[in-house]
């Protein structure tokens, strides 16, 4: 409720000049789907105007497109190439227009997103762990540790042996040091959100170069301090 009452508010509508309602029908968290989903039908209902599903990451794509008054901003053209990396989902895909999207890469295990998520949770961060992050970046040295990155073909990408090679690193360090997570966790956070963020540059520009026709735009990047 807050949520849509301030959205109503900035965006300097009444709800009497709202048309129609449009909501995230999946894919996602169930809980959060239902929540949302529960409160569009009864705020469509009560106002008697249309209800319209959205797809999550079809939504994600299209915020490049977000305009703000006030606010001048760059907007991809078509065709292009889009990024897309949120907490449970990572893929690439070449967006031919505003409805028709092209899946040309995406993760075969884990999204980075969920990748690093566990890795900051073995080592004790709070959640949410980005913010976190973010305060502490400035202080790390991300290149402090390595980690293993996959060899996948094509676009497609895995994060399940960065996970693993992550907390290899954590067991055999903790025999040797108790305290070694307490005295490096600022550098290891740093070093985990470079490795991943590594990882998907460098299937980005593989697929620029693929699409060597095509412009590329990070839409959706869920890490705080690496941006493009």
């Amino acid at each position: 409720m807050p949520v849509i009452d301030l959205a109503i508010k900035q965006a300097g509508v009444s709800k009497d000049e709202i048309t129609a309602v449009a909501f995230t029908r999946g894919p996602g968290l169930l809980g959060s789907l239902l929540v949302g989903t529960s409160f569009a039908k009864a705020f469509a209902l009560a106002r008697n105007i249309p209800l319209i599903e959205v797809n999550h990451l079809q939504g994600h794509v299209l915020s490049a497109f977000i305009r703000e008054v006030g606010v001048e901003k760059k907007h991809p053209s078509f065709p292009f190439l889009c990024l897309l990396v949120s907490g449970g989902h990572t893929q690439i895909l070449v967006v031919k227009s505003h409805l028709e999207m092209e899946i040309i890469g995406q993760t075969i295990d884990d999204a980075a997103g969920e990748a690093f998520d566990k890795c900051a949770k073995v080592i004790g961060l709070p959640y949410p762990y980005y913010p976190v992050i973010d305060k502490m970046l400035n202080l790390a040295d991300a290149n402090k540790f390595k980690f293993n990155k996959p060899n996948i073909e094509n676009l497609n990408f895995s994060f399940s042996g960065l996970k693993t090679s992550f907390l290899y690193l954590i067991r055999d360090e903790l025999k040797k040091d108790e305290h070694f997570i307490e005295n490096n966790v600022i550098d290891l956070s740093a070093s985990i959100q470079k490795t991943i963020i590594e990882i998907l540059t460098d299937k980005i520009l593989k697929a620029q170069k693929l699409n060597r026709n095509k412009r590329y735009c990070f839409c959706r990047w869920s890490f705080c301090k690496f941006r493009s």
